[in-house]
């Protein structure tokens, strides 16, 4: 059986060439095996691989890391609307499916909005290794889908080294480090090893849990952000009720086809 599957690689929360997070958009119609899928996320090696599946004028979406499915993927979301829109999409909104509910993306000028909901993070003790992770003592952490470390200022942030192995054992999806920014209201970076993310270049998902934190911080509910790694991302932010509202740039990167001629893996 030969098989060929569109795939295109885009930069979301991306201003310019080379910045911003890629993502992988496979366009199908139909599933493939979640084995299959896996595998294909794990050869593309991308911190996200986005799978879309067109039903009933609605987008079943659901997302790949190299190592596992999850729940919530804002950059890859925003690629895949993206990749839609390119594609003569007449409306301006577009309506996701996903575990996490109903997702929907809109165009905005020449940015993308993301509407996801909130996942708020409660005030916790720093957990057991926190302080090896970081190499710094934490002003405060959260605990919700994500551990959110609070620390003194965005330079701290910037110049963390963590220790990725420590990482993996503390609780959550992952580390949200994070302080007041400079030129913006705040910054943060994201590791998740434990589910094959070391760093992750632009994350829309945490700041599902770092708008309300900051909002109320703040005492605003419009922000901006930006991921302090080495691609770095920017993020225009609002806080809407118990949705958040995410605003980003969206590169083109390549388009092509992934040739799939094993039977035993397509069958």
């Amino acid at each position: 059986m030969n098989q060929a599957i569109p795939i295109q690689q885009v930069a979301a929360f991306a201003n310019a060439p080379f910045e911003g997070n890629p993502a992988a958009i496979c366009m199908l119609d139909a599933w493939l095996p979640d084995a299959l899928m896996q595998a294909i996320a794990a050869e593309i090696n991308l911190s996200e691989t986005a799978f879309v599946v067109e039903a009933d004028g609605c987008y079943r979406i659901r997302w790949f890391t190299p190592s596992c499915e999850v729940d919530l993927c804002g950059h890859a979301t925003l690629g895949a609307a993206y990749v839609l829109f390119q594609q003569d999409h007449e409306s301006d909104q577009i309506q996701f499916d996903s575990n996490s509910g109903e997702l929907v993306v809109e165009r905005q000028g020449e940015g993308l909005t993301l509407n996801f909901p909130i996942q708020r993070a409660k005030p916790c003790d720093p957990p057991e290794g926190i302080r090896n992770a970081l190499g710094v003592t934490p002003l405060a952490c959260l605990l919700g889908e994500d551990l959110i470390a609070v620390v003194a200022d965005e330079s701290t942030v910037q110049g963390l080294t963590p220790d990725l192995g420590v990482v993996a054992s503390l609780p959550g999806r992952g580390l949200i480090v994070t302080a007041q920014g400079h030129e913006v209201d705040f910054v943060s970076r994201f590791f998740a090893p434990g589910i094959g993310i070391d760093e992750d270049p632009v994350t829309g998902s945490a700041h599902c849990s770092l708008i309300p934190y900051w909002a109320e911080r703040l005492g605003r509910s419009t922000l901006d952000a930006r991921q302090l790694s080495k691609r770095r991302g920017s993020l225009h932010c609002q806080l809407a009720g118990e949705r958040v509202r995410i605003t980003g740039g969206v590169m083109p990167f390549l388009n092509g086809f992934i040739d799939l001629s094993d039977a035993s893996l397509t069958s």
